[in-house]
């Protein structure tokens, strides 16, 4: 957070002091920025290219940086109004729409205004990110022979082995494609297993980008509730029947939002159901790397107990390490692979080589276990003085579940207490939470918030954020 502020105070400095330079004129070296400001070289670079992308500087390799000379005048601008009818003609009969509400997948990426704690953040922030073994792992891999070339189109075969490991079972190298990212490895597997206008059973509630990519593909969600023993497989079993869906997404370990578990006693109903519909199950696993060290043996994965190719598997190493390093997998068995396997090489080609050979070299490296070791201790103790804070400060507001995994905690409101008031009223005490009703397919049985304690800085934020939303509350409640 330092080295952000300390780029934009610098970039905002040479801002104030470029007229002191005619257009084309040279600035100061790097090394005199470095020594007049007291910052690093990697700041002054990184200003530089902030002012370079502004158009207000020019920067030439070897050379240095020089004023920018001034733009020609700007073109008129033009009238797009006619978009508006040409993107929404006939629109009610699409069977996939064209416009797509991307809101709830913003909320966790879009970033707080300044000054604002984040409660809302779905990654880690960057201290608990393991910057210098990627950094290292990234270097290493582009000096791999061949680390620039085109990589098979289902991925590193080494990588796709790693995966086929982790998931268990009789899943081989074989049943693994390489994807960008979880979320790009859901809307492959939605639009693979899935018509257009079909129904899809989903928790709720869940994962609002889930819900967004069912929506954008022309799929209609169905939801099924979740306690905190997972879905509730009764309850599935009648969706199923009353819908003829043929698909379920899930997330069997630590649920988003709830932080529910699938009991061991449902794991087996939940694929038989899904067997007897005739139906596929999405399992979602993206939080399995970062558990709390008090979690205990974790249950495997729903797709190491199936043979019959009824679950296809998702899980990812964003999560655990950065929103930039998108390298996840995709594990399915029979006819479903090669449907899998046709959308993922017409929509991406494949996952860039060097990303896949810096994530084996990520976890082949001693770095990666304590890392996660690490992540596990830190998460944990963040958990509880997040919980501990709001136990003392806003009683109020219920958690049914502490979980023993993931990133953020889901609350129940009081009865009758507005989401969206408290949510903004948050944003003006200085501190942004995520609302719930994202997370739900149909109407919310209550108000929710979902907070983060992965995306700050450390313990004193969690403790300051849950005082400025005890004064938040104090306003709406």
């Amino acid at each position: 957070m330092q080295e952000r502020s300390s780029v934009g105070e610098l970039a905002e400095q040479l801002r104030r002091e470029l007229d002191r330079y005619s257009p084309g004129g040279k600035l100061p070296s790097s090394r005199a920025l470095v020594e007049r400001f007291r910052v690093s070289p990697v700041t002054v670079s990184r200003a530089l290219a902030q002012l370079a992308a502004e158009g207000l500087v020019v920067t030439r390799p070897g050379a240095g940086a020089f004023r920018a000379r001034p733009r020609a005048a700007a073109a008129p601008v033009g009238d797009t109004s006619w978009q508006e009818v040409a993107l929404s003609a006939d629109g009610a009969a699409d069977l996939v729409p064209r416009s797509v509400d991307a809101s709830g997948v913003l909320v966790s990426l879009a970033a707080p205004p300044p000054g604002v704690i984040e409660f809302s953040g779905g990654y880690l922030h960057p201290s608990l990110q393991p910057e210098r073994a990627m950094a290292a792992a990234l270097s290493r891999a582009g000096r791999r022979p061949g680390a620039w070339g085109r990589p098979p189109t289902d991925g590193l075969p080494e990588l796709r082995e790693w995966f086929a490991r982790g998931i268990g079972g009789a899943i081989t190298a074989a049943e693994v494609l390489i994807t960008a990212g979880g979320q790009s490895a859901l809307t492959i597997a939605l639009r693979a297993l899935a018509p257009p206008g079909a129904p899809v059973l989903v928790e709720s509630p869940t994962y609002p980008g889930m819900l967004a990519i069912a929506r954008a593909a022309g799929l209609r969600p169905v939801p099924v509730p979740v306690d905190p023993e997972g879905v509730r497989p009764a309850l599935l079993a009648d969706a199923f029947r009353a819908t003829g869906a043929r698909l379920f997404v899930c997330q069997p370990l630590v649920q988003n939002p709830t932080g529910a578990v699938l009991s061991a006693g449902r794991r087996g109903e939940v694929l038989r159901i899904a067997r007897e519909a005739g139906a596929f199950v999405i399992e979602d696993d993206f939080v399995r790397r970062l558990v709390h060290e008090d979690a205990g043996p974790l249950p495997r994965p729903l797709a190491s107990d199936d043979p019959d190719g009824v679950v296809v598997h998702v899980c990812s190493l964003t999560k655990a390490t950065s929103p930039s390093f998108r390298v996840s997998a995709l594990a399915a068995r029979g006819p479903a692979l090669e449907r899998l396997r046709a959308i993922q090489v017409v929509d991406t080609f494949f996952v860039p080589r060097p990303l896949q050979e810096a994530a084996l070299e990520l976890v082949g490296s001693p770095a990666w276990p304590r890392h996660l070791r690490s992540v596990a201790t830190e998460l944990k103790n963040r958990r509880n003085a997040m919980t501990g804070a709001l136990a003392t400060e806003l009683p109020e507001l219920a958690l049914p579940h502490i979980p023993r995994g993931g990133y953020h905690l889901w609350l129940r409101l009081p009865d009758g207490a507005d989401e969206s008031a408290l949510t903004a009223a948050a944003l003006r005490a200085g501190v942004a939470l995520t609302p719930g009703r994202p997370y739900f397919s149909a109407e919310p049985p209550a108000g929710h918030v979902r907070l983060s304690f992965a995306a700050v800085a450390g313990l004193g934020e969690i403790t300051e954020g849950v005082r400025r939303l005890r004064a938040a509350c104090d306003e709406v409640f």
